[in-house]
């Protein structure tokens, strides 16, 4: 998803915890490395023992902690530039009465965009209010970074958004885009359902 761009929020910096924050800073590389980049989250038992320790609110050491699980978002994106040409692609798949699809890929100098199209029988359709909110993320190996740029839809469609860098070669045969369904916007909880197209 798009990012809102990062303004400093004030002038003032207290010189003297300069030490400090890059010791923060330094400590955060420690925790990336040392969990694999995949610490997880503290127990809200532990959280609650280190607010009091430490005179912190724990609303606030979970926020901070929140922060520090979701930094991968945060990562500098390529935005695609110098569209090239489309790929047709035209293949769908079918499962629990919806139609996954992927017209065409587009090509850019620095990217490639596939857009994943959902179309099903709008008289399915819950009211908005009551309407589950799912996400997708695409797997296309360890080369690719694929991340979700925009979503959105009407009744009985959705189109997801997908951007790819560096961009995937214009001969895509025997390649396969692996979508993997979520229940949360963090993709932290997959629902089970990976919707895959083969190009032949």
């Amino acid at each position: 998803m798009k990012r809102m761009p990062f303004e400093q929020p004030i002038e003032h910096y207290d010189e003297r915890v300069h030490s400090i924050d890059e010791q923060l800073c330094a400590l955060l590389r420690q925790r990336k490395d040392i969990s694999n980049d995949n610490p997880g989250f503290p127990p809200e038992d532990v959280i609650s023992k280190w607010g009091l320790k430490y005179n912190l609110y724990e609303d606030f050491l979970k926020s901070l902690f929140w922060s520090m699980k979701t930094d991968h978002y945060f990562k500098p994106r390529i935005e695609p530039a110098g569209f090239r040409k489309h790929i047709p692609i035209l293949k769908s798949v079918e499962n629990d009465d919806k139609i996954y699809s992927v017209t065409v890929i587009r090509q850019y100098e620095n990217a490639s965009v596939i857009q994943l199209h959902i179309d099903w029988d709008e008289a399915r359709d819950l009211p908005m209010d009551v309407q589950p909110h799912h996400t997708f993320r695409l797997f296309l190996g360890e080369q690719y970074d694929c991340w979700l740029d925009q979503a959105g839809g009407l009744t009985g469609h959705y189109t997801y958004n997908f951007n790819v860098s560096p961009p995937l070669p214009d001969d895509l045969t025997s390649m396969d885009l692996v979508f993997k369904e979520y229940s949360d916007s963090f993709t932290e909880y997959p629902t089970g359902l990976e919707i895959v197209i083969h190009i032949e």
